[in-house]
């Protein structure tokens, strides 16, 4: 185990029992061991340059709402990195993953004992309202589908993130991610082979496999948005908020990808 990460993840704002349990399955020894594993993959095989940290709540109920792209959900991993392992202090934030999640073996039990659950909305509010980060890519696998040559443009955005933050009262924090296309550029999608394998696609990347390649990502986080309301808006209404939401995360994008192509300074965000 990684003694800085031990000590990071002892740091966090869970209430671990005798056991190293918290109310919600979290296992610490199991979240140690996965983050020590994945660290030196966050901050040495990729390159991660994160900006707006501050803007992610230091304590207290958030979404974390951005956009997917990939092949696979590495945007997912980096932004768990992000707030483990340079965030003061450091949070976790829980994913809501695709069901298909638990159809590769080992997966359903990782995943519960390092924070990480279906897309339940019930268990997102509970968590919500624990004052917990939640974590939603409201593309879903659409997201991650994407081909390389779109990896910075957004898809539908599913509108059930926004009537969980309103039902609970609780801040959204947008984020863009660039430089998931460049680390596994996706050519195609197999969606037939995939569904043999209970998954929604099976990515066809430039050199066939699925390993990605070492690459430079930027993660900019942006000023928190808050909506009023109570859930039960029409359609109509809460559809005009996920497009504000949306908006926003195509700028944080848009200067993500002037940043990677150097046309501007960290100095000339707009977050």
């Amino acid at each position: 185990m990684d003694p800085e990460v031990a000590a990071r993840i002892e740091a966090l704002d869970l209430q671990f029992n005798k056991f190293g349990i918290d109310p919600y399955g979290i296992d610490k020894n199991d979240l140690i061991r996965f983050v020590s594993a994945f660290a030196w993959l966050y901050r040495y095989y990729f390159k991660v340059e994160v900006y707006g940290l501050d803007n992610v709540p230091s304590r207290g109920r958030a979404l974390l709402i951005g956009n997917h792209s990939g092949g696979v959900a590495i945007d997912g991993a980096m932004v768990m990195g992000s707030m483990l392992l340079d965030a003061e202090p450091p949070r976790l934030p829980h994913a809501m993953i695709d069901k298909f999640i638990h159809e590769f073996p080992g997966a359903s039990q990782l995943m519960s004992r390092t924070g990480q659950f279906t897309g339940n909305p019930d268990q997102a509010e509970r968590l919500l309202n624990a004052e917990r980060l939640i974590l939603v890519f409201p593309e879903g696998a659409r997201g991650t589908a994407k081909l390389a040559k779109d990896a910075d443009s957004l898809v539908g955005f599913g509108t059930g993130f926004m009537r969980l933050a309103l039902e609970t009262k609780s801040p959204i924090v947008p984020f863009g991610f660039v430089g998931g296309g460049d680390a596994l550029p996706t050519v195609a999608n197999l969606k037939r082979l995939g569904r043999l394998f209970g998954v929604p696609y099976i990515p066809v990347t430039k050199w066939g496999l699925l390993i990605p390649k070492p690459t430079r990502f930027q993660l900019l986080y942006g000023k928190p948005m808050f909506f009023e309301g109570t859930g039960h808006e029409s359609d109509e209404l809460v559809c005009a908020m996920v497009d504000q939401v949306k908006v926003r995360i195509a700028d944080l994008i848009r200067q993500g990808r002037s940043l990677r192509e150097k046309k501007i300074s960290e100095e000339d965000l707009v977050l």
